[in-house]
């Protein structure tokens, strides 16, 4: 039960921190509702699940705030029916919320521990529209198609140009990029026809993408 208030306590601290940036979209709130974040963390973090302050998880990596990850994730406008890919899995916690909004969701990590462990996060949410592969995403996900919306966690030194052949026409992208030795900022790109525009939009604490690490992990 405790736990269960604690939970409640920091979904409605966390709503009404998002209300004063402006985000109200009752579907997105929704599934953030019906994705637990505690569940996403070490039981020693569990106070700090929705805080707006980055939390460790395995492998030297972290889970952003709570207050960016739903920023993020409104930005990104998913609607039913979207195919969707996430570069940088982590401890899934978008990921499932990305599988309540999309029609279909391919997650990509490096890291084997933290696909196994978000692996079994999603099983017992009970997504099964959420597809986990470990890779790099250096190149995004090629074979695999085209995407209505991607995003990335994971910061790229330059902008990629996979994102031209790997999204449709109308879609969108959000991805970080080093623009800095020390500052990350966070991309949107949307695609019409064969034009990307541009929108530089706030700084963000991720880390940079290390290329063909998947291979050894």
């Amino acid at each position: 039960m405790r736990s269960q208030l604690l939970e409640r306590e920091g979904f409605a601290a966390l709503v009404l921190r998002l209300r004063g940036e402006g985000i109200t979209n009752l579907d997105l709130l929704t599934a953030v509702e019906q994705t637990p974040r505690s569940t996403f963390v070490a039981p020693e973090y569990s106070s700090s699940a929705y805080s707006s302050r980055s939390v460790p998880i395995a492998c030297g990596q972290f889970i952003e705030g709570a207050d960016l990850a739903v920023r993020l994730l409104s930005m990104l406008q998913v609607k039913p029916g979207h195919r969707v890919l996430e570069i940088g899995t982590g401890s899934g916690f978008m990921t499932a919320v990305l599988g309540r909004l999309a029609e279909r969701v391919i997650s990509i990590e490096r890291y084997k521990t933290l696909i196994q462990d978000a692996q079994r996060r999603l099983e017992t949410l009970g997504l099964r529209n959420v597809i986990l592969r470990q890779f790099d995403g250096s190149h995004g996900l090629p074979g695999e198609g085209t995407f209505d919306r991607i995003i990335a966690t994971a910061a790229y030194p330059v902008m990629p140009r996979f994102f031209a052949e790997q999204l449709v026409s109308g879609g969108m992208l959000l991805a970080p990029l080093m623009v800095e030795e020390n500052r990350c900022v966070m991309v949107r790109l949307t695609k019409t026809g064969s034009r990307f525009e541009r929108e530089d939009l706030f700084d963000v604490p991720f880390l940079p993408l290390q290329p063909r690490i998947a291979l050894q992990l």
